[in-house]
């Protein structure tokens, strides 16, 4: 192993140009450590909010951020016990706690990795860790998703929208989405039982058509705005509401009241045992990662831009990083409305 690995380093906030590739020197391990050579990583809406400067307190420069490791162990800690050299692995490091996944090499605590599924690659993978956590935190732990509950997930094509949809029917739900025309079909391949135009038509009014006028039980939240205000005209009475999104502005909950309604937000800790039952439920083919782009790993920028671009770029699901090699696979579907 040479002492030195490549890393996209983070040199100032701002732009996609914020970004540059440097030789690092590869961090040390420590007695309950692994050292993984990472094979694939991806973007997160947390990784282009860090580089724009959403978490100057949390986040020092120069700094290498990701939050998406999928890898194989090369090294570990003389108190590991579990794992060994050569296992595949996958894991989102700590968040704000250390260097991140865009190198090729990342070295993180025993506690946090878990064995990767073996019937999908690194790329599908590395698109899960930070997503599926985050989902199963706002669906099972929060929200507490229960069989033939009816929820409303916003952006069903989305990185998060596109794992949450399979998760909830794999819990026994009822799924109405969110999306554009073009992706109807598509969201309905996950298992979307209803899908509403929210480009041409007003989710409460549809939900209330699709619902006869019950409402649903539970609201996912993956693209604020005004939801937090308009998601207590859409549940049932005692709904529940989860939102992964930051709240830039003050939001009026007095609907909330009429419908007791919970509100749950979700910034995701990470841990084994989530990724431990989202592997189950890949191995069974009940969850199947979307990646809608891969770009290597010198074009993190152009990754970021990218992701930011969302669905005007006819990207569905996750933006990939390809840590070993050169792959580039952009989204190609028309953008019809």
């Amino acid at each position: 192993m040479t002492d030195t690995m490549k890393a996209v380093v983070l040199e100032r906030f701002g732009s996609y140009d914020a970004f540059a590739l440097r030789e690092v020197p590869v961090p040390a391990v420590g007695p309950r450590q692994v050292r993984v050579r990472v094979h694939a990583t991806a973007i997160n809406p947390l990784d282009y909010q860090i580089r724009r400067g959403d978490y100057v307190d949390y986040v020092p420069l120069p700094a290498i951020i990701g939050h998406d490791v999928s890898g194989v162990v090369e090294e570990k800690g003389p108190d590991v016990s579990g794992f060994e050299i050569g296992d595949e692995v996958y894991y989102t490091p700590k968040i704000f706690g250390g260097p991140g996944s865009y190198a090729e090499q990342h070295v993180a605590d025993v506690d946090l990795i878990a064995r990767k599924p073996r019937n999908i690659s690194h790329l599908e993978a590395a698109s899960l860790t930070l997503v599926g956590g985050t989902i199963w935190e706002a669906l099972v732990t929060r929200a507490q998703l229960a069989v033939h509950e009816t929820i409303l997930i916003h952006g069903g094509a989305g990185g998060v929208g596109t794992v949450a949809i399979q998760l909830a029917k794999a819990m026994g739900a009822r799924v109405i989405t969110t999306a554009r025309s073009s992706n109807h079909e598509f969201v309905r391949s996950l298992g979307a039982d209803e899908v509403i135009d929210h480009t041409a038509d007003d989710y409460v009014s549809s939900v209330a058509d699709l619902t006869q006028g019950h409402g649903v039980d539970v609201v996912f939240d993956t693209i604020g705005g005004d939801t937090l205000t308009k998601s207590p005209l859409a549940l049932a009475d005692a709904g529940r509401v989860v939102s992964i999104v930051d709240i830039a502005q003050p939001q009026n909950l007095i609907e909330a009241w009429g419908k007791n309604a919970a509100y749950h937000f979700v910034f995701t800790r990470q841990n084994r045992g989530k990724l431990d039952a989202l592997t189950n439920l890949v191995g069974r083919g009940l969850i199947k990662p979307v990646i809608g782009a891969v770009l290597p790993l010198a074009r993190i920028g152009e990754a970021h831009e990218l992701l930011e671009a969302g669905s005007s770029r006819g990207l569905r699901g996750k933006v990939a990083i390809d840590v070993v090699g050169q792959t580039v696979e952009l989204p190609t579907q028309p953008i019809l409305g």
